[in-house]
């Protein structure tokens, strides 16, 4: 299968694209950098033993993205591009309106332009948002409670609009919880440019000494020991489900939601705690107020990814911790090592 992936040089998209070449796909990826590294997909192409084609461009980009359609023909889109950070977006909203929703826009007219009829979102447990009490199961009631998970929310419903026009169109959303983790290579991982926006990379740049403390937004949430309590999940078995999707999508057209995650909450200390054990370092940190936007809990229902994917999460929190210390540890400075 020809897969173009749009923000595969990202955390997530660069171990789907391994994924999907470790599989036997062809792959063409779609990025402008803003926030990766094109050394990311050159540990891929080491990793798996070919290279996938790469376009340096912003999704908007109506010309680049109808160039890319034209030379490489895919069959399939997964669409991880855009902008992710719950507490910026409070800030910048409208950025993130324009970035997340415009691509989509662009890229579905692209899709239909170029006759390509199988797509694969990455969504997000934020449009859970406060409507429903975890664990969250597909048909719970949806309503972001911040601008990032509102564009996710967004663009679900334009893609379930699409389908209700073509239903030739065959769309799976996938609502992921929390990706940490890296290949256990440790050649691949989460580099994020600036101050870490999600809560491990966070700890193990303070683990390394690149930041001086952790700061933990909340410790009054009604959750086991007041912090906050989220569904992490490994970025590898995050990678194995989009293949799942792929899959599926190939004999089943319309609009189809699926839970990525493992069921199992675990506390912002929890994962301090695990992190501390992988690595043998005490990561210091200090308690600040609620941030604005977040959720005291959030986890994931996953039976109905296990039922109709076939595809279930194997890595456990010591795991995902050990694999990110195994990065941190190998590249301290991220691609900038390389």
């Amino acid at each position: 299968m020809r897969v173009l992936v749009t923000g595969g040089a990202g955390y997530i998209g660069s171990h789907t694209t391994l994924a999907l070449l470790q599989a036997g796909h062809e792959v063409l990826v779609v990025d402008d950098l803003s926030n990766a590294s094109e050394e990311s997909l050159r540990r891929v192409a080491a990793l798996a033993g070919r290279t996938p084609a790469f376009i340096q461009a912003n999704v908007r980009d109506e010309a680049a993205l109808d160039a890319a359609f034209e030379g490489f023909t895919p069959d399939a889109v997964i669409h991880f591009a855009g902008w992710k950070a719950v507490g910026e977006s409070t800030q910048i909203p409208l950025t993130y309106y324009r970035e997340n929703l415009g691509s989509t826009f662009t890229l579905l007219e692209a899709m239909a332009k170029h006759d390509c009829h199988r797509i694969v979102f990455s969504s997000s447990a934020t449009v859970y948002g406060e409507m429903s009490e975890p664990p969250f199961t597909e048909d719970a009631p949806t309503g972001a409670t911040n601008p990032y998970g509102r564009t996710k929310h967004m663009i679900e419903q334009i893609l379930a609009d699409a389908v209700a026009a073509d239903p030739g169109l065959a769309v799976g959303v996938l609502r992921y919880f929390n990706p940490i983790g890296a290949h256990s290579s440790g050649r691949i991982g989460e580099d994020p440019k600036g101050i870490p926006n999600n809560l491990l990379p966070f700890v193990a740049q303070v683990a390394a000494g690149r930041r001086d403390k952790l700061m933990v937004f909340g410790d009054d949430y009604p959750t086991p020991d007041g912090t906050g309590t989220r569904d992490y999940i490994h970025v590898v078995d995050l990678a194995t489900g989009h293949l799942a999707a792929l899959d599926k999508l190939a004999d089943r057209s319309g609009y189809h939601v699926w839970n990525l995650g493992t069921g199992r909450p675990t506390s912002v200390l929890e994962i301090v705690g695990a992190f501390e054990k992988a690595s043998g370092i005490t990561v210091p940190y200090e308690i600040a107020p609620r941030r604005a936007g977040d959720v005291a809990s959030s986890y994931a229902h996953p039976g109905k990814a296990n039922a109709e994917l076939g595809w279930s999460a194997t890595h456990t929190i010591d795991e995902m911790c050990a694999d990110t210390f195994r990065w941190q540890s190998a590249n301290p400075n991220g691609y900038a090592d390389a």
